[in-house]
């Protein structure tokens, strides 16, 4: 079946959005539990290579994207961050540690999501207005991150992934942008990454794994449904993604295979969507997500 690109919005923006989650090989999820943040110093970067070719890639294709930048990593290389920033992209946050929010107590949370934006406005002498929770981990348990997210001032927020999964994931939210209201009644535009309605139920095609498993003509039907919703679809992916060469970690074989499977795909995925969609950072499409975000929804209360 043919993918065709969707039309630019009316007022110009672009249709879809790019995203790429900053950390390192071993900052995954999958790795937590043999890996713990006391090694990371010793274990040696590999970010700037990947980094580099993705904004080769952007600049080839004239797309812009938002890069949801780890505060660990800002500290450790300020000059990446910059270098991204100084590339025409918008910097946001990832939080400072890449802990799941669940780890996290209000306090300890609230402190991550402004020392990392300040931080971050630091080195790109940019506001910071957009936030992704680490392994999407905002959820109904972790809901008053939503108040903490408001309070804070940020702008959006892009960490509910509405499916189900055994680490995250609230099936029921909606699939489109729209007004997340935390338990103590804070509001913030919540934009969660691209499903595809299969039957019942969401199907992930929105990047990651997701992205390197699935065939890529599905990522393609899946922007295109939201094009014909006039929806702004957002795709995503890491820069360790376009290393299959990084080192093994210690991790069991399903989550070894979760990790791994097709690294040496994403780059030509990665390159054939920009070649057959438009897209943009959360900033620049800005208006078209919050035009589209009529709906609310809270969260908190199991359905």
């Amino acid at each position: 079946m043919p993918v065709t690109a969707p039309p630019r919005s009316s007022d110009g923006t672009r249709r879809h959005v790019l995203s790429f989650d900053v950390e390192e090989y071993f900052h995954v999820e999958a790795a937590a539990a043999t890996v713990r943040p006391a090694d990371w110093d010793g274990l040696a970067s590999r970010l700037a290579p990947p980094v580099d070719r993705i904004l080769d890639l952007l600049a080839e294709h004239d797309a812009a994207a938002t890069f949801f930048v780890l505060g660990w990593v800002a500290r450790k290389q300020p000059g990446l961050v910059a270098r991204i920033a100084r590339a025409g992209h918008e910097i946001a946050s990832h939080g400072m540690s890449h802990q799941m929010i669940q780890r996290l107590d209000p306090s300890r949370f609230r402190e991550e999501i402004i020392d990392s934006r300040k931080l971050l406005e630091d080195i790109a002498s940019a506001p910071v207005a957009g936030f992704r929770a680490p392994t999407f981990s905002l959820t109904h348990k972790t809901a008053w991150a939503i108040d903490e997210l408001a309070a804070a001032g940020y702008e959006y927020d892009s960490s509910v992934f509405p499916v189900r999964h055994d680490r995250y994931g609230v099936p029921e939210a909606p699939r489109w942008a729209h007004r997340a209201v935390g338990p103590g009644g804070g509001s913030i535009l919540e934009v969660p990454p691209l499903t595809l309605r299969a039957g019942r139920a969401n199907l992930p095609v929105g990047g990651g794994g997701y992205l390197r498993l699935f065939p890529i003509h599905l990522i393609g039907l899946g922007l295109d449904a939201a094009g014909r919703a006039g929806q702004v679809g957002v795709v995503y992916a890491h820069p360790w993604e376009f290393d299959p060469g990084q080192p093994l970690l210690p991790m069991g074989r399903l989550t070894r295979w979760r990790h791994r499977v097709n690294l040496h795909r994403t780059e030509s995925k990665v390159r054939w969507l920009l070649r057959n969609y438009d897209f943009c950072d959360f900033r620049r499409c800005m208006g078209a997500l919050r035009s589209a975000a009529t709906e609310q929804f809270l969260y908190g209360t199991e359905a």
